[in-house]
């Protein structure tokens, strides 16, 4: 009785232990992203109201990684959701090492591991271990909660922009919403707003066409490779993805800024879009509802030189 006792203890140990190092990835993100974000490609975009969760950093990008300088608030942060602490670290940690290294000593005096579970002496300790560990995950699991107060809270009005009038505000009901704002050092002025939204269904529209010539005009060449490497893959699979009827329904401003004579300004976008894959051949749809519009919540960041046109510059997933 008392080895089964044991045995069950041990498995129940044991996969304990499994959903410890399991834990630190089972949220972990999908979905890729691309493109550069200037000196901040390496940090994460601030929270918005559109997008209120954390947006890892860009993963693909041409930027080097020591122009990364994460913006005011968001080291702190970054640091946080990265951290990994040691897996048999803690109280936790202590009292399974201690455990091993007690029954360990005890098995070369002669005793080990059997004398102490007639004592019972092993099944306390046990149970303290458990206590531990769960503890231990809990703490961890604790710590990758994403922070309550959003990073926009307490900051300036969203699209009441320094110098603007109040009534240009109309201009493009879908962003701002009353919102506030996360970081902007540079002013969003109505008609950049409308420009982003133009941004967002001409990029769809000349993706879904294939039309790598107005691709080049609206994007950076760096993403422009980027979705010439996509749409290259689709066409070598024999697909064709089909875009259309793209229509901005939510946005606000995540950050703007300026480096140098370049502006920056990342946008939390949630849209609809008819977004399916066809066959090149036969038009056949092989994946998505022609008729059904979909929503998707992503983050573009668009740069221009000089006070020139904006474009796209990276593509984050929320």
């Amino acid at each position: 009785m008392i080895d089964v006792k044991f045995r069950s203890i041990g498995t129940l140990a044991m996969g304990l232990a499994v959903a410890m190092m399991v834990a630190p990835t089972a949220d972990a993100r999908r979905g890729g992203s691309f493109g550069s974000r200037g000196a901040r490609t390496y940090s994460a975009p601030q929270q918005t109201p559109t997008a209120p969760q954390y947006v890892p950093p860009v993963q693909r990008s041409m930027s080097p990684k020591q122009q990364a300088t994460p913006a005011t608030g968001q080291a702190t942060q970054a640091g946080q959701a990265t951290k990994s602490p040691s897996r048999f670290g803690g109280i936790g940690g202590g009292l399974l090492g201690g455990l091993l290294a007690g029954g360990l000593i005890g098995a070369l005096l002669g005793n080990g591991f059997g004398s102490m579970l007639g004592s019972g002496f092993l099944m306390t300790l046990l149970q303290i271990a458990l206590i531990g560990g769960l503890a231990m995950l809990a703490l961890r699991l604790f710590r990758r909660k994403p922070q309550a107060t959003p990073a926009y809270a307490n900051n300036v009005s969203m699209f009441s922009p320094r110098g603007e009038q109040p009534q240009a505000q109309a201009m493009s009901q879908q962003f701002g919403g009353g919102a506030a704002v996360a970081t902007q050092d540079i002013p969003i002025t109505s008609h950049d707003q409308a420009a982003f939204e133009r941004l967002l269904t001409d990029v769809q529209d000349a993706f879904g066409k294939e039309d790598y010539g107005r691709l080049r005009t609206l994007t950076t060449p760096e993403v422009m490779s980027y979705l010439a490497e996509e749409l290259s893959t689709n066409a070598t699979n024999g697909l064709r993805n089909d875009v259309s009827a793209t229509r901005l329904l939510q946005a606000d401003v995540s950050e703007a800024w300026r480096e140098g004579g370049t502006d920056y300004a990342t946008i939390a976008m949630r849209y609809e879009s008819i977004d399916v894959m066809r066959h090149r051949d036969t038009n056949q749809v092989m994946k998505g509802d022609p008729l059904q519009p979909t929503e998707t919540t992503e983050i573009w960041t668009f740069t221009r030189e000089d006070h020139g046109n904006w474009r796209l510059s990276a593509v984050q997933t929320s």
